[in-house]
């Protein structure tokens, strides 16, 4: 019975080994890339020491179903056997049968290898085991995804040359070999250096305008058709260049401005975000600045742009900004003017009375006095962004400004008591206007009177009386009940006027002397004011006040 079991697989190539005592240790499944190779180990063990023969062992692997009439044979170290020309030099028993060994080698895998694989043992005279569809194994075909290595120095110095390495990394040693390919606008005419089979040296001199370019490296397998590549960009070592400056205002869109040093504008509580960034190699140190004040900066292994962010701009934030990226080759800077806006700020009034200055910030309706006959001058000032339109008005006439240049400035060489009233300084501007008011309430200068006063002289009395105020009073003199203005003579009685500024003067002379008492009065008056004085004149004697 065991010589027919034995005898019986044989009679037919499709006939399947079921005797409990074999067995086939392969992977379920294998996948491989297209174009690529795969080893799959593989071991066996044959039934009730069906191996113990010393007669050569033959292996056989095939392609489809075990018993099937379309299987076909891939791979078998029988000589006596041919494999079809699709297989031949693709597929390898790599391992001995006759060490139980039955690994199996696909080369150069195609779409079409997909499917089972089932193997085959030939031993001795007409001994033959087919291990069955479960011991087969499953081999997918994928697409080639593996791509080539390319190791290039990360900075690259014009003029000097560097070598460039592409790898491929095969399986084992035993796959086919790639061919390499190079393409870049850096290559010249030299060529490669040495290929194996495994990797292809690139001897290259890099020019500065070779920096940012592509290089790539294809790794193409004949038999398959298909290809992989791996393409790297190559950093020459440059001095920064193409320096970029953007503006976003409130978190929108950035915006970047072409002009040489732009003049950017923020409303004041804005939000802004300038960002600087430079094409470089070695990567630039970036930096910004405030005049000359730096506010912040980058090194040059961070990210390769820097924000200044100024959230809520104030006045103060206007100047000029300044961006710069250096590195050890060189640097470039890029500037711009921020000017914030603002409404009128501190609206204040400076005050000048009779030369004297005061600075003073005046609320509403504040009371400003003034004597009358003094000279003033109101100087409107605010703080704003661009500059507020100023303007003075009286009740809700606006005045003539006094300095068509600087409309800030109301003058009134001589304050009369019409002049008392509100005056306004009106502060116009495109984001908001502010005004000041203030009351002018003008005061008369108080009226000063000296005299009269009388002596004795040798042509005889000479009396004298004056006063000052604003506006220049006029004097009158009464002698007796009788009332004396101007100049002229009345008997032994001369009278002599004069004025200058706010005095007004006059002098009197009697020829002779007096019989019997007499007064003698001077009032000065003006148009606010009225003051007088009195001496009484007695005959031999000198004036009594």
């Amino acid at each position: 019975m065991l010589l027919l079991s034995l005898l019986l697989p044989a009679l037919g190539a499709g006939s399947v080994q079921k005797d409990p005592g074999s067995d086939l240790h392969v992977p379920k499944s294998v996948s491989v890339q297209r174009g690529l190779c795969v080893l799959v180990p593989c071991t066996f063990s044959c039934p009730r020491g069906g191996c113990d023969d010393s007669s050569p062992a033959y292996g056989s692997w095939f392609k489809g179903r075990p018993g099937s009439k379309a299987a076909a044979l891939v791979a078998t170290n029988n000589p006596s056997r041919e494999v079809p020309m699709r297989a031949q030099g693709r597929f390898q028993l790599r391992g001995d049968p006759q060490s139980q060994s039955c690994a199996l080698v696909v080369r150069d895998a195609r779409s079409a290898d997909a499917g089972r694989y089932f193997f085959r043992v030939e031993r001795g005279s007409g001994v033959n085991y087919t291990f069955g569809n479960r011991k087969a194994f499953s081999l997918e075909v994928t697409a080639l995804t593996q791509e080539p290595d390319v190791y290039v120095p990360e900075t690259l110095e014009p003029g000097r040359p560097a070598t460039v390495i592409c790898v491929f990394d095969g399986n084992f040693e035993e796959c086919p070999a790639p061919s390499f390919s190079w393409a870049g606008a850096a290559l010249s005419s030299r060529g490669t250096g040495p290929t194996t089979s495994h990797f292809s040296v690139l001897s290259l001199t890099p020019r500065p305008q070779d920096h940012d370019t592509n290089l790539t490296c294809r790794v193409t397998f004949a038999g398959s058709g298909v290809s992989a590549r791996r393409t790297v960009r190559l950093g020459v070592a440059h001095a920064p260049r193409d320096l970029a400056v953007s503006i976003s205002w409130d978190n929108g869109p950035a915006l970047q401005p072409q002009d040489t040093v732009p003049r950017v504008q923020a409303q004041k509580g804005q939000s802004l975000r300038l960002l600087c960034a430079a094409d470089s190699q070695p990567p630039a140190t970036l930096s910004w600045a405030l005049g000359d004040r730096v506010l912040s900066w980058s090194s040059p292994w961070g990210p390769r742009a820097l924000a200044l962010e100024l959230p809520g701009v104030r006045a103060g934030d206007s100047g000029h900004y300044t961006c710069q990226a250096e590195n050890r080759l060189g640097s470039q800077h890029r500037s711009l003017e921020l000017s914030v806006q603002y409404p009128p700020e501190n609206l204040t009034v400076l005050v000048s009375q009779a030369n004297r200055t005061v600075l003073e910030t005046l609320r509403n309706d504040t009371s400003l006095l003034v004597l009358e006959g003094q000279s003033l001058r109101l100087v409107c000032v605010t703080l704003s962004n661009p500059p507020a339109t100023l303007s003075w008005a009286r009740g809700s006439q606006t005045l003539s400004p006094s300095q068509p240049s600087d409309p800030g400035v109301l003058e009134l060489p001589r304050v009369q008591m019409e002049h008392e009233g509100e005056f306004t300084c009106h502060a116009q501007h495109p984001l908001g206007s502010r005004h000041l008011s203030l009351s002018l309430s003008v005061h008369g200068e108080p009226l000063e009177l000296l005299g009269p006063s009388c002596s004795w002289e040798a042509e005889g009395l000479r009396c004298s009386c004056c006063s000052r105020a604003q506006p220049a009073p006029s004097l009158r003199c009464r002698l007796g009940v009788g009332l004396w203005e101007g100049n002229g003579s009345r008997g032994p009685f001369t009278a002599t006027p004069s004025s200058a500024g706010p005095w007004a003067n006059s002098s009197l002379s009697l020829r002779g002397g007096i019989s019997s008492g007499l007064r003698l009065s001077c009032e000065a008056q003006n148009a606010h004011r009225t003051g007088s004085g009195s001496v009484l004149l007695l005959p031999g004697q000198g004036p009594v006040g």
